[in-house]
C-alpha cells in the first residue's frame, strides 16, 4: 500500500477490550472514567467504557494509550452539534 504525501494516518489497536493504543491523536478534548474525546487526524473519536484511565499520553508522537473496560469507539461526523451534544449530555444527565 502506497502512502500519499499529506495523507491521514491513524492506527487503533485494542487488546481484549481492556487496552487501547491510538496513534494520530492531536489533542485530548476531555476525559473521565467513562468517556474520552480525542481529536485525531481522521476526526473526533469518542471512546466509551467503564473505569477508563490514560496509561500513556504523548501528543508529540500523537499517541494515547487507554486502559479499562472498553465498550465503544465512535467517530463523530465533524459537526459541532454532535460534539456539543455529547459534552452537554453529560452535564444534564
Amino acid at each position: 500500500m502506497e502512502h500519499v504525501k499529506g495523507a491521514k494516518h491513524q492506527e487503533v489497536r485494542m487488546l481484549n477490550r481492556k487496552s487501547l493504543d491510538i496513534t494520530g491523536v492531536s489533542n485530548v478534548e476531555s476525559f473521565d472514567n467513562e468517556e474520552f474525546l480525542l481529536e485525531t487526524e481522521c476526526g473526533y473519536l469518542t471512546v466509551r467504557g467503564q473505569n477508563l484511565h490514560m496509561k500513556n499520553l504523548s501528543l508529540d508522537q500523537g499517541l494515547v494509550s487507554i486502559e479499562g473496560q472498553i465498550h465503544s469507539l465512535v467517530y463523530l461526523d465533524g459537526s459541532t452539534g454532535n460534539k456539543s451534544k455529547g459534552l452537554f449530555g453529560k452535564l444534564f444527565k
